[in-house]
């Protein structure tokens, strides 16, 4: 959980859009289920709300050394178990189409 509040909070610090690993975006879901914590939680910490946005980016190896220098550059630790070989699906080619892990 505390690579996904690292991720969010690294988006609503600088408002860009990012993708989370596979192993990651579960804990953001978790969180979102949870709606007025998650509501307060971003209102509190960005004044707005952070929105996910399925599949709008692929999850390719060089997307996610891209998030994982943006979160160590924000002074997160990174668990690169979390980032690391499940990079290598896409939504588009492994969503129940490819030989996903």
């Amino acid at each position: 959980m505390s690579e996904a509040l690292a991720f969010v909070e690294v988006m609503g610090r600088t408002g860009e859009g990012m993708s989370p690993s596979r192993v990651v975006d579960p804990g953001w879901h978790t969180f979102m289920l949870h709606t007025e914590e998650y509501a307060g939680f971003c209102r509190t910490r960005f004044g707005r709300f952070v929105h996910h946005a399925p599949k709008s980016r692929y999850r390719d190896r060089a997307t996610m050394a891209d998030v994982v220098a943006r979160i160590r550059a924000h002074g997160f630790s990174v668990d690169e178990s979390l980032w690391g070989a499940e990079a290598d699906c896409n939504e588009p080619a492994c969503c129940g189409d490819g030989p996903c892990r």
